[in-house]
């Protein structure tokens, strides 16, 4: 009888034991690239601010993780989405050193702060971070300046605009924001002097429901090119091609989810300097600076066309872009004016790093508050 008793009992710890692992959470936030040799891969975290499927900012990020495992060799990756910019940021990096996770990719503008004061307590962890101007001996900051190529996609929508009105959504007040919305207005203002951008702040990196809300205000009051910076271009570029105006693409490329509106847009390419800070870590030549990619080097990419943009404007664009590749063009030299009239670059000044990083103003043309 004890027999039979104990035999049932080994058969019941079975069946929870084969439960409590088929209940297990899966690893589905880990990917592993393919491993030629015996050695444990290494680990490299990624962390996203919102979800990795956004089709704009945070996918745009997951694409260059992606490359990183395609083109390192023996490397494992771990993303974490939907991360607020808050000290739970801090609680994923350091679940992630806790995993051993030797580099990871802080994505989001208001990470850093966390990152530095993480980094402090885990000397041998490097850390990158996606812009800002601070550093610390492991925590470097890495960014791509679209603002070349927003500057191109400006003067597309100040050739193609009917109204002289063009709108723009940002999420946050945020220098990364405020030059992205100047280089375009300036694009725009150099084929077009009578040309306004008015500005509708979100106050959230994605918020379909308000971006949708906040496309139709700007089109009803008049404006008939959208552009914007948040997390995704889709709701803005979606909700043009219904009302029948144009838009102005960031992040990623979306042309093929609003063909009709779509006019040409700037698309971030991570994975080739992601790469490079990882061979540079594990090669120990690399130090906590500010590394920054551009047009030039295709960090950053101008969209391809949409069918409304001729080819006269195709042409204009085309060579404003040669003049920046070559250096006989820069966007960030003066004269640059803001709202009220304050010269901030006289003529023929250019502005540097720490200028441009910590941009706080709009420029005159702009209409909306910058704070």
């Amino acid at each position: 009888m004890r027999l039979k008793q104990a035999r049932i009992v080994a058969l019941l710890s079975t069946i929870v034991a084969c439960i409590v692992i088929a209940c297990s959470p899966s690893p589905s936030t880990q990917t592993v690239s393919e491993v030629s040799s015996s050695a444990p891969a290494q680990k490299i975290g990624y962390i996203y601010v919102g979800p990795q499927t956004d089709m704009g900012y945070n996918y745009s990020m997951d694409l260059g993780r992606q490359y990183v495992e395609s083109n390192v060799d023996n490397v494992e990756t771990t993303y974490f989405d939907n991360i607020p910019e808050t000290a739970d940021v801090a609680r994923v990096i350091e679940r992630l050193i806790q995993d051993d996770h030797n580099i990871i990719f802080a994505t989001s503008y208001g990470y850093l702060d966390y990152a530095i004061e993480v980094g402090k307590k885990h000397p041998d962890v490097s850390i990158l971070h996606a812009g800002g101007l601070k550093t610390s001996d492991n925590v470097g900051t890495y960014w791509a300046d679209s603002d070349d190529a927003m500057y191109l996609a400006g003067m597309v929508a100040g050739s193609m605009t009917k109204t002289n009105k063009l709108g723009f959504l940002g999420a946050f007040q945020i220098p990364q924001l405020l030059r992205t919305i100047n280089a375009f207005t300036m694009g725009a203002q150099s084929v077009n002097p009578d040309i306004t951008t008015t500005v509708v702040w979100t106050g959230a990196w994605l918020d379909p429901a308000k971006e949708a809300e906040a496309t139709n205000s700007l089109i009803d009051s008049g404006a008939d090119v959208i552009a914007g910076q948040v997390d995704s271009p889709l709701t803005y570029a979606q909700t043009a091609e219904r009302r029948g105006v144009y838009a102005i693409g960031k992040d990623v490329n979306v042309q093929d989810r609003a063909p009709k509106a779509w006019l040409t847009g700037a698309s971030w390419n991570w994975g080739p300097m992601m790469t490079e800070l990882v061979e540079e870590i594990n090669a120990g030549t690399w130090e906590a600076g500010h590394k920054r990619g551009t047009l030039e080097n295709g960090d950053v990419v101008l969209d391809p066309f949409g069918a409304a943009v001729s080819e006269e404007i195709k042409a204009l664009v085309l060579t404003a872009k040669e003049s920046i590749l070559s250096g006989e063009k820069t966007v960030w030299k003066g004269p640059l004016v803001k709202q009220d009239g304050t010269v901030v670059a006289p003529e023929g000044k250019a502005m540097d790093i720490q200028e441009i990083e910590t941009m706080d103003y709009l420029v005159k043309g702009v209409v909306g508050s910058a704070s």
